[in-house]
């Protein structure tokens, strides 16, 4: 039956995983709030992902992919991440589920400011009105008081950027490494950043009971979520595949309502439509220049 089916509702299917892990990482970041610190949540899902990592890769006989050649662009590309899930991790305590993940959907943006400057692509005008429009949407989220700056808010808008310039990163390491070395990299060196920042003051908690089971559960969904997405940018156009990442929205919306009794806000969607209005419009103005790129 698989089979049968067409690559866009393959890539649907993959990105319901994504969905589905997303939500579940929320939760899991939830149940630990009051245990475990964000350090040492990154820490735990850092080691139980470097033993997924390994036994993959063994499995795929692909660990001979792993070089130290372009370590530093892979530091670099983890503080980055680690800054942004960190943030993440943190801000999910104190704001509700949905405008997060809004929040969260602003990265592709951040990617397209940035660009330019990092990867040497030209800013064109649709970028800059994407950007625009999807900053403005962001707003209509936030509803920022300035009088009254909520680190939380901060926080969430901040992760967004972590991400961007993780993302920036990863578009030039895919260029010579390998899906394993990125991976590998990137669970090893956010360990040790991890060890670092939690055990700087010489105490570190450890999960216990039941604590244990939210820690697998962000270890997996972590990197289920990343090679759902992947997988499902090789099955269909990025036009096909971000509009369901948007769908994460009533997703955690309903898991808010139902599990923590957070209110729902008309200004969240609408926000949230605007925002992914601003990724379209961004992301079909750079097919269309692949496309004449290739004419030439």
């Amino acid at each position: 039956m698989w089979g049968n089916l067409s690559n866009p509702v393959k890539a649907g299917f993959w990105m319901l995983g994504a969905m589905i892990s997303f939500t579940l990482m929320a939760i899991s970041g939830r149940s630990l709030a009051e245990k475990l610190d964000t350090f040492e949540i990154m820490t735990y899902r850092s080691f139980i992902g470097i033993a997924i990592v390994l036994f993959f890769a063994y499995r795929a006989g692909t660990l001979g992919q792993i070089r130290t050649r372009y370590l530093k662009l892979h530091i670099v590309r983890n503080i980055f991440h680690f800054t942004g899930q960190n943030l993440w991790f943190f801000a999910i305590l104190y704001v509700p589920l949905s405008q997060m993940f809004v929040f969260e959907f602003s990265t592709p943006l951040w990617v397209a400011v940035c660009a330019p400057l990092v990867l040497g692509e030209r800013l064109t005008l649709v970028r800059f009105m994407a950007a625009a429009m999807g900053f403005f949407g962001i707003l209509v989220v936030a509803r920022p008081d300035f009088s009254d700056v909520n680190p939380a808010i901060i926080a969430a808008a901040l992760c967004a950027v972590g991400f961007a310039g993780a993302t920036l990163a990863t578009k030039i390491l895919t260029r010579t490494e390998t899906i394993t070395a990125i991976l590998f990299w990137l669970t090893v060196l956010q360990a040790v950043f991890g060890v670092v920042c939690a055990g700087y003051d010489g105490i570190m908690d450890i999960p216990r009971g039941s604590e244990w089971l939210w820690v697998v559960v962000i270890g997996i969904c972590g990197l289920c979520a990343h090679f759902c997405i992947t997988t499902a940018l090789q099955l269909a156009p990025a036009t096909i595949v971000t509009p369901f990442e948007f769908l994460r929205l009533p997703l955690i919306t309903f898991v808010g309502v139902v599990l923590y009794g957070e209110a729902l806000e008309w200004l969240v969607f609408l926000g949230a439509f605007i925002v992914l209005l601003a990724n379209i419009m961004n992301i079909r103005a750079e097919m269309r220049g692949s496309k004449s790129a290739l004419a030439k």
